[in-house]
């Protein structure tokens, strides 16, 4: 299994396709209300990126025909934006790639539509947790499993379902580059993170049980069992010391 290591120029151009990412989700997230169309959240997206010289990494990967994956309510991963309205009370995951000089930023993030019940709230508090429990195990010297111990642990003493067939990945020059990243295993188990490798952390966690089925536009995760899941995913650079998230969110921008 090969692991690319980055230098440091290309650290920086990844740090400002991160950055870029970063912006994106600051300006669609006002915009994520009672009403709004997931195209019209799409549109926003794929303007900041423009406007800051980069591409959207998901358009036209594979025949995706979003710049982002919107994906609502059951909805794992994936989701295709289009003509879904948002309504009170929805939680939404906007899933954001952005390839600067040829490397790529990667972050998800779920949102509440509105006035959200308090077993959604509780859901996004559990997966954002589990996100940065993860993160922290991101240091050269741990192994690869000891980033999924982290997260499975957490999640699964809280009694929430691990969507276990999905997770992270390498990034950099692609979208998806090894190694896979579970959030789930073994401490001290997989491959040695050195100085230099570029990961996404993406957990996703479910209200009800582990399993998943892809829907028939061939994109669309959902819980098998149609209970809410929850996705937050940071791209991270590591360092000698902890982690540097490098799609760190930046404040609102307008």
């Amino acid at each position: 299994m090969a692991i690319t290591i980055k230098n440091d120029r290309e650290i920086e151009l990844m740090r400002q396709a991160g950055h870029i990412v970063g912006l994106a989700h600051a300006r669609v997230q006002p915009a994520i209300v009672p009403g709004v169309t997931t195209k019209e959240l799409d549109d926003i997206v794929r303007d900041v990126i423009e406007e800051n010289d980069a591409v959207a990494t998901f358009f036209g990967h594979l025949g995706f025909t979003g710049h982002i994956c919107a994906s609502i309510n059951e909805e794992i991963v994936h989701g295709i934006p289009g003509k879904k309205t948002l309504r009170d009370g929805d939680i939404i995951s906007i899933d954001i790639g952005a390839t600067y000089g040829g490397f790529i930023g990667d972050s998800a993030w779920t949102y509440p539509v509105g006035t959200i019940d308090e077993a959604s709230r509780r859901l996004l508090d559990v997966t954002e947790t589990s996100l940065y429990l993860g993160i922290e195990q991101a240091v050269a010297g741990n192994r690869l499993g000891d980033i999924g111990n982290a997260i499975e642990r957490y999640v699964t003493s809280l009694g929430y379902g691990m969507v276990r067939e999905y997770g992270g990945h390498g990034v950099g020059r692609q979208m998806w580059e090894e190694p896979h990243v579970p959030n789930h295993g073994r401490a001290g188990t997989g491959i040695l993170l050195r100085e230099g490798m570029t990961i996404a952390i993406e957990p996703m966690v479910n209200i009800g049980g582990d399993e998943t089925h892809q829907l028939e536009d061939g994109w669309t995760v959902i819980t098998r069992d149609r209970t809410r899941s929850a996705h937050f995913e940071h791209t991270v650079l590591i360092t000698s010391g902890p982690a540097e998230i490098l799609t760190k969110r930046v404040a609102a921008v307008v």
